[in-house]
Formats: C-alpha cells, sequence, structure tokens
C-alpha cells in the first residue's frame, strides 16, 4: 500500500480572481463605468456596473497599459548606462506595461542569431514589465534577418546616419535594397532613424558648443526630410512596411500623410520630447535635453500635436536613451560632445497628456499610447481592456498634478528634463500580466515582465 502525501504537502493552485471598478474604464473606445476582472494573467470578465466585491478607484482611469514601442535598455554590455532591472522598473511607475527594445546600444549589438539569444539570456529575471525586441540592419548583415525574424523580432531598425555606436553603421540605399525584400516577405516593419547629411553644416556649433541654437541649426529640417523621402520611395519600391521612428520635422508630416493616401505601409511616431519641451526654453549648456533629431520650435511642435489628433503620427513613443553624466557632459555642457539621448521611459503617460491636454480629448489621447502602439507591434492581446486579452492595466489620474522628484524616479541616472516639471496626471497603480508592480510611490512586485516575440 502505497503511502499518502500528507495535505499540508499537496499544491494547491487556486488562481485568486480579482475586481477593479472605476466610472471611467477605456473599453471599445469610450471611458465608462465598469468593473474588469482578472484572475492569473488574462481578464475574465466586464460588468457595465460596480460588482460586488470589486476595488473602486472612484473617477481614477483604468485603461489598458501603455506600450512605449521605442526605448534603448543597453543590456548586456552597457549596464553602466541602464539595464532591464531599472528601465522596466521605471517603465512600470510610468504605467508602461510593455516595452520595445531597440537594438544598437547593447554590446554587442542585435546584429546577429548569437547577440539576440545573449540579449534573451541577458533580460532573464530583470523584466518587471513586458518587453519585445526588435533587430538591427547594418551593413552586410541582410542573411542573418530571416533568422532574427524567426526568432521572433517585431521589427528591424536601421539609420540613415551615424547611429553614435560604432558597432551600428548607418546603412546606405543599396543595403535597404538588398535587406527589404527578406524583411517585406513577413510583413515585419523596417524602422528608420531619418536623418541624411553628408557633411556638418557651417553654422558655428563647433565655436559655440553650449549653445543649444547652434544645435539646432546643425541637424536641420531638410536632413529629416530628405530621409524621409527616400524610406518612402523605397517603400513603394519593395511593398516593405516601413515605420518612420522620432518624427521632429513638422515639413516632413505632409509627405508622410501623402504616402498614408497613397495606400503605403507607412507609419510613424512622434516622442514625448518633441510635444512636452520646445527649443526656444531649453537653456545653453544643459545636455539632458540634447536629442538627434533635436527638440524643435514651438510652432513646429505644435504641427506635431496636432498630426497626433488628425492620426498622421499614428502614436507616442520615448525613445529613452539614458547615459551617465560624464557622458552626458553635465559638467562641461558642451552639446557638441555630449550623447544625444533623453532619459524619459517613466513619463511616456503623464508628460504625454500633460502636452496634449488642452488639445485633445482623453478619448482621442489614450489610443496614442494604448492600441495603436499594440496594432502596429500586432500584439494581438495587448492594448485593448477585452475579456481573454493580457491583464495588463494603468490606472492613474490625468487631474492630479504632480511635480517630478528625483526620488521618485526609477530608471538608472536621475537626469532627465522631466526632473522638476509640473505634470498634470499621476499613475495610481500599474498591473503586469495580473500582478501589481507598482503602486504609488512604491515598487509592490518584481519580475512579473514576459517577452513578447512574434509568433
Amino acid at each position: 500500500m502505497g503511502r499518502t502525501k500528507p495535505m499540508g504537502f499537496q499544491k494547491i493552485n487556486i488562481l485568486q480572481e480579482r475586481k477593479i471598478y472605476s466610472r471611467r474604464v477605456w473599453i471599445d473606445g469610450k471611458l465608462q463605468p465598469a468593473t474588469v476582472s482578472f484572475s492569473g494573467q488574462s481578464i475574465a470578465a466586464i460588468q457595465y456596473e460596480k460588482a460586488m466585491g470589486a476595488q473602486d478607484f472612484a473617477d481614477a482611469v483604468i485603461m489598458p497599459g501603455v506600450i512605449d514601442a521605442h526605448v534603448h535598455i543597453n543590456e548586456p554590455g552597457r549596464t553602466e548606462w541602464e539595464g532591464f532591472e531599472t528601465a522596466t522598473l521605471a517603465a512600470a511607475a510610468g504605467g508602461s506595461t510593455t516595452i520595445i527594445d531597440m537594438p544598437l546600444n547593447a554590446s554587442p549589438v542585435t546584429t546577429t542569431r548569437e547577440a539576440f539569444i545573449e540579449k534573451l539570456e541577458a533580460s532573464k529575471g530583470k523584466m518587471n514589465v513586458n518587453v519585445g525586441f526588435y533587430a538591427g540592419l547594418v551593413p552586410g548583415n541582410s542573411g542573418q534577418l530571416e533568422a532574427l525574424i524567426q526568432d521572433g523580432v517585431l521589427g528591424v531598425k536601421c539609420f540613415l546616419t551615424h547611429s553614435g555606436i560604432d558597432e551600428f553603421p548607418n546603412v546606405t540605399e543599396k543595403d535597404l535594397d538588398e535587406a527589404m525584400p527578406i524583411i517585406a516577405k513577413y510583413q515585419l516593419p523596417v524602422l528608420a532613424h531619418c536623418e541624411l547629411y553628408d557633411a556638418e553644416v557651417d553654422c558655428g556649433f563647433v565655436e559655440n558648443p553650449t549653445s543649444y541654437q547652434h544645435y539646432l541649426a546643425s541637424r536641420p529640417k531638410k536632413w529629416e526630410n530628405d530621409a524621409i523621402d527616400l524610406m518612402i520611395r523605397k517603400c513603394r519600391e519593395h511593398n516593405c512596411p516601413v515605420h518612420i521612428v522620432h518624427v521632429a520635422s513638422a515639413e516632413a508630416l505632409e509627405k508622410i500623410a501623402a504616402a498614408k493616401k497613397e495606400g503605403l505601409p507607412i507609419t510613424a511616431e512622434t516622442c514625448t520630447q518633441y510635444i512636452f519641451f520646445n527649443a526656444e526654453d531649453i537653456p545653453d549648456g544643459n545636455c539632458i535635453y540634447k536629442c538627434a533629431p533635436p527638440i524643435r520650435e514651438r510652432a513646429n511642435n505644435e504641427q506635431l500635436k496636432q498630426a497626433l489628433k488628425e492620426g498622421v503620427l499614428d502614436f507616442i513613443a520615448t525613445d529613452h536613451s539614458p547615459a551617465p553624466p560624464n557622458i552626458k557632459e553635465i559638467e562641461t555642457g558642451n552639446l557638441k560632445k555630449a550623447w544625444g539621448g533623453i532619459a524619459g521611459i517613466q513619463f511616456l503617460l503623464t508628460a504625454s497628456w500633460t502636452a496634449l491636454s488642452d488639445l485633445m480629448t482623453l478619448e482621442t489621447f489614450i489610443p496614442l499610447v494604448t492600441s495603436k502602439p499594440a496594432a502596429f507591434l500586432k500584439a494581438q492581446r495587448k492594448g485593448a481592456i477585452s475579456v481573454g486579452n493580457d491583464a495588463d492595466f494603468v490606472i492613474w489620474n490625468p487631474e492630479a498634478p504632480q511635480i517630478v522628484k528625483e526620488q521618485d524616479i526609477f530608471f538608472r541616472y536621475k537626469i532627465s528634463p522631466y526632473l522638476a516639471k509640473t505634470l498634470s496626471a499621476t499613475v495610481v497603480e500599474t498591473i503586469v500580466n495580473g500582478a501589481t508592480v507598482y503602486q504609488t510611490p512604491t515598487i509592490n512586485t518584481k519580475n512579473k515582465g514576459q517577452w513578447l516575440l512574434k509568433k
């Protein structure tokens, strides 16, 4: 007769259901009273009333977790800049439940299957939100692309100018012609950093390296416009999806709109910094504002906002690209030498809403950080509150102002242009795969994120 295992040793797996209610829940394209029930990692039920036992969040907005489709995590190899642990904690604190990592600032850069496997390994045990990945396109690696695509990358990123990382060189038109037919077979997007130039602009920047206006003049809109023209032409030639990252030049909006009207598979994003800050307000010698393309003048940026409202620009991302203080030239104020990247992963939701709340309603805004990036990534279980979808939520108050303080920032270096700025919204809670990761002002649970890989 076999021995019976005592009851105390039996593993009983009972999923505890949680119910959350608000008078403003984002369902089916509108804010409405509802209770959302979830157990485990999936949404189990929706009731259009307050259900018994539901936690009442009053008028706080409950919506799908924010998706940031453009971040630089820098791991492996440059964890002194950032890493999966700190980047994903900051994402969670800002209401983002899914982020997509760019291929270039890690070492090795993600341009081979071996490098991608190394990145996946580096992320294990450090993901506090869901993480997806792009592969990199550089001269000579087109033979690597199919393996990377089959391993689950969500797109292929290239630069048309120097990336800032020597091991990630920019592509030429010839490289695009070689790679795009391969990528087109899988209907994945080529994500392009659109700046084209042959030589330094003679604008006096060398003599005035701390002047923001001189930095702005050194990277003119024409560089963006010409590069976007090229990518539209390549999209047409190869019928390959093209995504224009971080659009900063309003002069290019008409070109993008025309390409979309033509029926080309073109999408485009702008970033929080391009709608929150204006060149006129940026002080000289403050390198935390340096990014590429640069933050442009107010009149230009107002047009970017309008393009988001009208759908010419598809969604908002952060292009989070942090670096240590010495590389950002915090002490010297040398904009010419400083790393071109802004630390902002934590502020996609709150700063973008602050910038846009005078122009659009929440109903127009919410898709720009949820369903639209989800559609771009073809992430079918994300971006909407629907039964069976992933239990990724952010609960936030769009009418609760906050001043950003250093102690509230979760990314590695607390240097950011958002520091000390007043934002018009506050994140209350972030839920990732059914587990509360962030509950203002602290991290509640760690390591609840999963890989988002194309199947």
